[in-house]
């Protein structure tokens, strides 16, 4: 059996699910610290809530008429010039560190990541989806 395409609104809403699951994350370490199993799991759950905005900018790019993108950074780009997201330059960041951060290889990035996950990136994501929130009601 087929599925059918997901629709903006939908990924939206997974989005936003994931989000709040980060937030949780977020909260519990800022409150208690974690653990380094509880790291991998909030680093993981950033991961999802990262693809699906990007996913979430890629359906509505799509409904605009625009598109396919070569990666997130083009993608990310777009969504600046767009005002889907404010701050390109941060957006930008959260797109190398994830590609840095790897942890098969021996360079430690996880405790800047960790970092950035827990004082900036979850930020941006909350902003993006207060802007993407705004542009699905209009």
């Amino acid at each position: 059996m087929k599925t059918l395409p997901q629709t903006c609104e939908q990924c939206f809403e997974e989005f936003s699910t994931a989000l709040e699951d980060l937030r949780s994350y977020v909260q519990r370490a800022n409150k208690h610290g974690f653990k380094e199993s509880q790291a991998r799991e909030m680093i993981t759950n950033f991961e999802v809530a990262h693809e699906l905005a990007l996913k979430v900018m890629t359906k509505y790019f799509l409904k605009q008429g625009k598109g396919p993108f070569s990666g997130s950074r083009d993608l990310t780009a777009e969504a600046f010039h767009a005002d889907l997201i404010d701050d390109g330059k941060d957006w930008l960041d959260m797109v190398i560190d994830r590609i840095q951060y790897n942890p098969v290889y021996s360079i430690d990035t996880e405790d800047k990541f960790l970092y950035n996950i827990q004082h900036r990136y979850i930020h941006l994501l909350e902003k993006f989806e207060d802007s993407m929130s705004k542009k699905l009601d209009a």
